[in-house]
């Protein structure tokens, strides 16, 4: 998606409302509006091994962080999210940095914010 400034602050407003959640919770965690459009916490970050918050959100391609046969389903999941305000639970295979695989549940759930649609994952490693 194109540079949206808008969209950029909408971000950033939303990712300080909720900086609580995304400092106090054990989950990793990611906020997503658009492949260009998102911001994770740190500890989402670090689960995928990215040097930062910034490196993460410079990922132009972020459903590449999920194995490549876990992809339609979290695609799905995601539709279901921001078309349908449909929250749900799966579990996908997380692609590291590095090319390892981790075994994650993710639970996604949509936001709405000053007429936009998000959608907020929580991420777990399946121990």
């Amino acid at each position: 998606m194109a540079h949206d400034e808008h969209h950029e602050h909408l971000v950033k407003e939303l990712a300080d409302q909720l900086e609580p959640v995304f400092s106090k919770s054990p989950q990793a965690i990611y906020l997503y509006l658009d492949d260009a459009h998102k911001i994770c916490n740190q500890a989402f970050a670090d689960m995928l091994g990215y040097s930062s918050i910034e490196e993460w959100v410079a990922n132009e391609a972020p459903v590449g962080d999920v194995a490549e046969v876990d992809q339609p389903k979290v695609i799905e999941a995601y539709g279901e999210a921001s078309d349908n305000f449909k929250a749900s639970v799966v579990t996908a295979t997380i692609v590291k940095k590095d090319g390892t695989q981790i075994k994650t549940k993710v639970i996604m759930t949509p936001i709405t914010y000053k007429g936009e649609t998000f959608v907020l994952h929580f991420i777990s490693e399946e121990k």
